[in-house]
């Protein structure tokens, strides 16, 4: 088995794909990081020096702004309430949720990667591990060796599970890094306040503890990863079932922009909480959001994202030890 994955990391190597996919997400990187460094420039020079309470402070006035205005969605109201409370209670506790340096960025770019860019990275990485096989016509070679072919399956997916560890391992590394060169490496001991519980509109904090960011940071990694590994795991079914390389990506990024679309949508279909991309934003619970449909929780996401994972290899293993070669 080891001479298998072996093989196959050779294949992923070969291709180049993780060395491309690596490039790209260290350019993006550096372009976020000049974006927001730009901003702060911009906001040093329109505002001065501000203090952290006065950002803060102006912030929630905004909200409370756009509440007022009346142009707000019903599933955006209860969400900037609740958003509103947490600030309010960020400036009682006095911890500035957004200290400058490598941590704060490497958290929030994280959060915001989840949801579309890790999940591109790997349908990228999975999305022809099986099905390149027939557009090379190597597949009859494949499935007609001495090996068992739940065995050559099974080796492709542990290749496709390194290859995404090590992306998201990067991921965190280039995202620190290239942040800390700019932004410096201070606040990985700042205390991030988690546990918040949202009823409708009111704010429970009866729970509210406080982590040092890098653990904050680490839980989000873990979380980042899951997501991650269960996205590829689908775009690997596709792979197995569909010979076109390109009509897999195109269903899996269909999917994927999908789930942004219903995320702003979806308040009031309770049944779309078992989608799988309706579940992707796994780190909103540790950022104590509103969840975009009533019951759903981090354990819930969890344990549906599992589901469609499970399945989506099940189908995969069965469709491969059974297909005709031809």
């Amino acid at each position: 088995m080891i001479n298998l994955v072996y093989n196959e990391m050779l294949k992923l190597t070969g291709k180049r794909k993780l060395l491309v996919v690596t490039l790209i997400i260290a350019v993006l990187i550096s372009l976020f990081t000049y974006a927001q460094y730009r901003q702060g420039m911009e906001n040093l020079k329109r505002f001065g020096n501000v203090d952290w309470r006065t950002a803060v402070q102006q912030q929630i006035s905004n909200w409370e702004n756009r509440l007022n205005s009346g142009r707000v969605p019903e599933a955006s109201r209860a969400e900037l309430q609740i958003r509103i409370a947490q600030q309010q209670y960020y400036l009682d506790a006095d911890v500035n949720p957004a200290l400058p340096g490598a941590p704060t960025f490497v958290r929030n770019f994280v959060e915001n990667a989840t949801t579309l860019l890790l999940p591109l990275m790997m349908m990228v990485i999975a999305s022809d591990l099986v099905s390149s096989e027939h557009s090379a016509g190597t597949v009859k070679v494949l499935l007609t060796r001495p090996v068992r072919r739940w065995r050559i399956l099974l080796s492709k997916y542990l290749a496709l599970t390194l290859a995404v560890s090590f992306i998201v391992m990067m991921f965190g590394l280039l995202s620190a890094l290239i942040s800390g060169i700019v932004f410096g490496f201070q606040g990985w001991g700042a205390p991030v306040l988690t546990g918040f519980s949202a009823s409708g509109t009111e704010l429970d904090a009866s729970r509210v503890h406080s982590l040092p960011q890098w653990q904050y940071i680490a839980m989000e990694m873990g979380l980042a990863w899951f997501v991650s590994l269960v996205v590829a795991t689908l775009s690997f079914m596709l792979s197995v079932l569909i010979r076109s390389t390109a009509a897999g990506m195109g269903i899996m990024l269909a999917c994927l922009i999908a789930g942004v679309i219903l995320k702003e949508m979806v308040a009031s279909w309770e049944s779309a909480k078992y989608l799988f991309m309706v579940n992707l934003e796994l780190i909103d619970y540790l950022e104590d959001a509103a969840p975009p449909i009533e019951g759903m929780s981090l354990g819930f996401s969890l344990l549906v994202l599992l589901a469609w994972g499970a399945a989506g290899l099940l189908v995969s293993f069965i469709s491969f030890t059974r297909r005709d070669v031809y």
